[in-house]
């Protein structure tokens, strides 16, 4: 079960991430900080994210877990910035520091989707 949530995760994650990156480039190009950027894409991806992971990778019936979720992305937010600025420090533009920032962001998403936002969500179906 867990290997299928991982590859739904990452499936369902090429798209949220696709999406997130595109809204952060976006917001580079047109002139915003670099944590600007991420907090405005990460706003307008948390219901579209929140509805496709819940359903698609841990199919949750449960609607009452977006509060969890929106704690979830509020730490991905800051994970986010943070690998950002190191990459930034190295000599990397926002463009590169933002796609780099893009793995651990979502390693730290699918641990706490799994264990925090969707746990006891016992609906996966194998």
């Amino acid at each position: 079960m867990l290997r299928k949530q991982i590859f739904s995760f990452i499936l369902v994650g090429i798209l949220n991430t696709i999406v997130g990156y595109v809204l952060y480039a976006l917001f580079i190009y047109l002139g915003l900080e670099y944590i600007l950027s991420v907090l405005f894409a990460t706003i307008l991806g948390v219901m579209f994210n929140y509805k496709t992971i819940g359903k698609f990778v841990f199919n949750s019936k449960n609607k009452y877990s977006a509060i969890k979720f929106i704690l979830v992305y509020v730490i991905v937010f800051i994970v986010n910035i943070s690998v950002i600025k190191i990459f930034k420090i190295y000599g990397f533009n926002d463009y590169l520091a933002g796609f780099f920032a893009i793995i651990p962001a979502s390693i730290v998403s699918f641990v706490l989707n799994k264990f925090y936002v969707f746990k006891g969500d016992e609906n996966e179906v194998d």
